[in-house]
């Protein structure tokens, strides 16, 4: 079984590509074979023309990276780890300080310069990671799962900083390419390539790829994705919930049901909807159970990413 199998990428310049999965998908094995951490059987990596197996200090000095875990220095300052990044890559002084004071503005951190980074919260340690991912000002940016274990308005913030990436002055136009293939871009903000687990994350990008057993099995914009379940979703709210659920199962017409907090989301067969809608009123009453809302609703990226991880 390969981990990654036949993945094909192609990120425009000012996009912001989601690369999304359950656990185990494939995603970070994709983003390692990006930033050439593994390499890949069969197929290539090119980062605005450069292939990071033959070129490979050529494409690095073209993109930013931030892993999964914080992995800077926590016993350096913040600005001190900037630096030590910089360095690496080759910056003097004169290039990487004022850069580096523009981007802690940037991402808010201008004030804890010479705080260290084992000192800082998890959303700080986050932001000092993206920082210094944008020194060296990468024309791609890939983000493996960036938000995963901060708090909702740490995610929120770190998300602001992203999108205002795809235009900010900071980068040079960039062009990303594809794994498997050939990379090509266009005018516009950076290029970044995003993993994630969060749907709703999923929801702020252009466009979405879900990633299912090492392989993409849908690539579209998020409302292309949720269009294909149009009129196919029903909310249902009552209670004993167990009840309800069970139910709504035995329905001919019924594909799945899944809980979605405390209530459940039906999805049925195209054009049954009606008919479901008709019957599992009485049918659940007639069970015990107690209807409080049933009613059509647009599909949300959940839906779409379930019967997709059914179907294939």
């Amino acid at each position: 079984m390969h981990a990654v199998n036949d993945v094909s990428l192609n990120i425009r310049a000012g996009e912001i590509y989601g690369l999304v999965g359950a656990d185990g998908a494939g995603k970070t094995t994709t983003i390692r074979l990006l930033v050439g951490a593994l390499k890949a059987d069969a197929g290539d990596v090119k980062i605005c023309g450069y292939d990071i197996n033959k070129q490979t200090e050529q494409a690095r000095s073209q993109f930013g990276y931030l892993s999964q875990r914080f992995s800077l220095y926590e016993d350096l300052t913040v600005l001190e780890n900037i630096r030590f990044f910089a360095e690496v890559r080759g910056l003097k002084a004169n290039e990487w300080l004022p850069r580096c004071m523009e981007i802690l503005e940037f991402v808010g951190l201008e004030k804890f310069t010479d705080r260290k980074a084992g000192q800082l919260s998890g959303g700080m340690k986050q932001k000092l990671g993206l920082a210094s991912a944008l020194v060296t000002k990468p024309r791609v940016l890939l983000l493996d799962e960036p938000t995963t274990g901060v708090d909702p308005v740490t995610r929120q913030d770190f998300w602001q900083l992203v999108i205002k990436l795809v235009s900010s002055p900071l980068h040079l136009s960039p062009n990303l390419g594809n794994l498997g293939g050939r990379w090509r871009g266009g005018e516009g903000g950076v290029a970044v390539l995003i993993s994630t687990p969060y749907m709703d994350e999923a929801s702020r990008c252009h466009r979405v790829g879900f990633m299912k057993d090492g392989k993409l099995i849908a690539e579209d914009t998020p409302s292309n994705l949720r269009a294909r379940l149009n009129r196919r979703i029903l909310e249902l709210r009552g209670s004993p919930l167990h009840l309800l659920r069970h139910v709504a199962h035995q329905d001919e017409d019924v594909e799945d049901v899944q809980a979605f907090g405390d209530r459940l989301h039906i999805r049925v067969g195209e054009g049954k909807a009606q008919g479901v809608l008709s019957r599992l009123k009485s049918k659940i009453r007639s069970a015990g159970g107690q209807v409080d809302e049933l009613r059509p609703v647009p599909p949300v990226l959940e839906d779409v990413f379930i019967a997709l991880s059914e179907s294939k």
